[in-house]
């Protein structure tokens, strides 16, 4: 598998050198994973960007103002899009964000709004770059009611999104349960956005889930065996 990648989710720096050391081609950065991911502070990034970019190694950073749910208010909004800025003006290959809103139901949907305007952030810095920057949809996919989320991989996919990061299912359910769903997200994005799987994804495990899912990219907090 040596055009596979295991993208390594990290809590700030520290683990960044034993993880790229022990084969991990990205880095997914982020602060506070007890709450699931925050944004990573300034100085992480810029130490993170240097290392991994030394070794041939990506960053994503997470762009995400707070634990909780995935609805944002203005203000938190704006606070992503300041993250967001920063993150790829210190060089990062993408960032990694999810943003909801309830429709007139009450049920979640994505939030269009704030994809779009974190999208555009994306767009400023390709053209400075001329240069494709990544863009990750995170777990608040699996947040969403089944019965939306296949339109949901479509509409990520039309915003432009590269790949979206999903367990298949419930968050602590295993990984092995949620293959079939898993399947069923591949067939649907059809090659217009990557499938990411992760959660539960082990260097113990990843190869068979690879080979189940006939996926080119996994992702977990130990998704390489770190010294």
């Amino acid at each position: 598998m040596s055009d596979f990648i295991r993208e390594f989710c990290a809590e700030n720096f520290t683990d960044v050198p034993a993880a790229v050391e022990a084969g991990a081609r990205r880095i997914e950065l982020c602060d506070n994973l007890a709450v699931g991911g925050t944004s990573p502070s300034t100085g992480v990034i810029e130490a993170t960007v240097a290392y991994a970019h030394d070794f041939g190694a990506r960053v994503m950073a997470m762009v995400r103002p707070r634990g909780g749910d995935f609805v944002y208010t203005p203000e938190e909004l704006g606070m992503m899009e300041a993250d967001a800025r920063v993150a790829l003006a210190l060089g990062v290959d993408g960032i990694v964000f999810g943003c909801l809103a309830p429709d007139a139901s009450g049920e979640l949907d994505l939030d269009h709004d704030a994809i779009e305007r974190l999208m555009h952030i994306v767009h400023e810095a390709e053209a400075e770059r001329d240069d494709k920057v990544d863009v990750t949809f995170h777990m608040a996919f699996d947040v969403l009611p089944e019965d939306r989320q296949l339109a949901a991989i479509d509409a990520i996919a039309e915003a432009g999104a590269t790949r979206i990061l999903t367990h298949g299912g419930v968050a602590g359910t295993p990984i092995a349960d949620n293959l079939d769903r898993l399947r069923t997200y591949i067939e649907r994005a059809a090659g217009r956005i990557i499938i990411l799987p992760g959660a539960g994804i082990t260097y113990q495990n990843v190869d068979e889930i690879v080979a189940a899912l006939g996926v080119h990219e996994a992702h977990g907090t130990k998704i390489v065996k770190l010294a």
